[in-house]
């Protein structure tokens, strides 16, 4: 049965209407993202079908074009869609750290470090640079390693603060075995990029773990800063 023949109530884009975006289950936001089905196939049994064979929304959103373009009734012109959608909400998390206090918009750091760094393949190591006010004024990716290991130098850190005159910072890196506990490693490394920026007069206000779909690790909140 297509969509347009289901009880109206019933309907992911009058549910989106009358209740919100948040009352949607995963498959039926998606479907509303595909528009149409395949042969025997409503929007929403596409989209369950897509959530399944990748493992989820964040796989899926981090598939690679020829995996995607591979499942039936996807292609380029879906993968092109889909990746602007991401970009949209990364640009939008972006403006919003920018414009408030990023202390004042915990959750907007949190989404925008994920959308980033959480279906990365490989470790990438980066800091977000604020204004005296505690705004996102630049984000930069300063190291990109392996799987298990990223060299991070706190002289080109402090190097890096000092060229666009930061006065806090917030560092971030992911860790691609999903696995978000901070090693020993993590914490040597948040002191001494802490305690050399300390030199220059620039606090770390926090550093994040990103690992796969959970919650970004806060070393602020564990005690560990």
């Amino acid at each position: 049965m297509a969509i347009t023949d289901w009880p109206a109530d019933e309907r992911p884009r009058e549910r989106l209407l009358a209740l919100g975006a948040g009352a949607l289950s995963d498959a039926e936001l998606l479907a509303l993202f595909l528009r149409v089905g395949i042969r025997g196939k409503s929007a929403v049994d596409l989209a369950r079908d897509l959530l399944g064979h990748f493992g989820g929304l964040s796989p899926l959103c981090a598939a690679s074009a020829s995996a995607f373009s591979a499942i039936p009734g996807m292609g380029p012109a879906k993968y092109a869609q889909l990746q602007a959608v991401l970009e949209l909400a990364r640009r939008a998390l972006g403006e919003e750290m920018a414009r408030r206090d990023v202390l004042d918009s915990p959750r907007a750091v949190r989404d925008w470090l994920r959308l980033k760094l959480a279906q990365l393949p490989h470790e990438v190591f980066m800091i977000l640079l604020l204004d005296a006010q505690n705004r996102v004024m630049g984000k930069f990716e300063l190291f990109r390693g392996t799987l298990t290991q990223t060299s991070v130098y706190p002289r080109e850190v402090v190097k890096l603060v000092l060229e666009h005159n930061a006065a806090a910072v917030i560092l971030a890196h992911n860790h691609p075995s999903g696995v978000g506990e901070p090693s020993i490693a993590d914490q040597s490394l948040t002191k001494s990029l802490t305690q050399a920026l300390a030199l220059v007069d620039v606090r770390v206000l926090d550093h994040f773990i990103v690992a796969g779909n959970a919650a970004p690790v806060s070393f602020a909140e564990r005690g560990l800063l």
